[in-house]
């Protein structure tokens, strides 16, 4: 969470950018929470130069957008070495022993703030969102991969410099190989993630031809997240299953958690959090079974502030950091 060697004034206007496995969300937020402008671009299949050329790109234009802001927020979805600035390792993206924090400061010329994507998505949740008034929150983002953020007495909890792993919690040992570079098989991200729903999907789709999802795979319609979530919300049994199964699945990750951190919310988002009860449902149903008394009472919520958590908490970031 350190800056850069910049001196960090306290600024009122920072820019939040939300590195994710297919995109970089920036804006400009105001200490009221107000998004000012907004700038995205790809970053699926970018090398690393590229991805930190395309970065600095969209920073710089909001930069220019917006002079006032006096700091910059970074959620990476990575490890992150506070004390030198560093992106140290990512599943999904190419990033390792990446300088970012001193590399953006000095070509952009304001203080710069890094944290993990999860943890800064936690920060705007516990601050102004679904885990307000919460002392403590665990907070799981479910999109192309899985990732969480610990709050604990009010702050993000960093361990050695990372987000706790909760996507790569062990839900079945036979499971599925990980995503990226994970070496196990059958964590939460593997089965529980908006990439996990598209693999169930496609899967019943082919064993239900005569499904919604069949129909949608026959035409050649794509079948994934979103696709499942409307064709559950319309009725169609196999769509409701698939999420019925993958909200099982995080349930039992939600009474491990249950029981190692007693939160007082589990708050969920993230794109596949798009599916509402029609994931958290049997998600609650299999905390309520497996955690133990009084954790099998923790209420699961959906997240307030959407896809733009990640970019507001960044933003947070930054002007806590700035105050610091």
């Amino acid at each position: 969470m350190n800056p850069s060697a910049a001196s960090a004034i306290a600024t009122r206007v920072a820019i939040g950018a939300d590195l994710g496995g297919t995109k970089v969300a920036v804006g400009a937020v105001d200490a009221d929470q107000r998004v000012l402008g907004r700038w995205q671009a790809p970053s699926v299949g970018l090398d690393r130069e590229t991805l930190l050329a395309r970065i600095e790109s969209l920073l710089a234009s909001a930069l220019e957008a917006h002079p006032e802001a006096g700091a910059i927020g970074l959620g990476l979805p990575c490890a992150i070495d506070h004390e030198r600035g560093v992106a140290r390792s990512a599943v999904n993206l190419p990033l390792a022993d990446v300088p970012i924090r001193d590399r953006l400061s000095e070509r952009l010329g304001v203080p710069v703030f890094l944290d993990n994507d999860a943890n800064v998505a936690a920060l705007a949740e516990h601050r102004f969102g679904a885990a307000r008034g919460a002392r403590n929150a665990v907070m799981l983002t479910l999109g192309t991969g899985v990732g969480g953020g610990v709050v604990i007495d009010g702050e993000i909890f960093r361990g050695r410099g990372a987000a706790p792993e909760i996507g790569h919690i062990v839900v079945d040992v036979d499971g599925p190989p990980c995503q990226g570079t994970c070496p196990n098989r059958g964590c939460i991200e593997a089965l529980a993630s908006g990439s996990a729903i598209g693999r169930e999907a496609r899967a019943a789709a082919e064993a239900n031809p005569d499904s919604a999802l069949g129909r949608a795979l026959a035409a050649g319609e794509p079948v994934d997240g979103k696709a499942v979530t409307e064709a559950a919300l319309a009725g169609d049994e196999v769509a409701l299953g698939v999420l019925g199964l993958v909200g099982t699945r995080l349930g039992v990750a939600l009474a491990t958690l249950a029981n190692v951190f007693s939160p007082d919310v589990f708050v969920i988002g993230g794109g596949a959090a798009a599916a509402g009860d029609l994931l958290l449902d049997p998600a609650r149903t299999e905390l309520a079974q497996r955690a133990l008394s009084p954790h099998d009472e923790i209420p699961v919520v959906l997240a307030e502030l959407g896809p733009e958590a990640g970019m507001i908490g960044a933003a947070a970031l930054a002007l806590e950091g700035t105050r610091a």
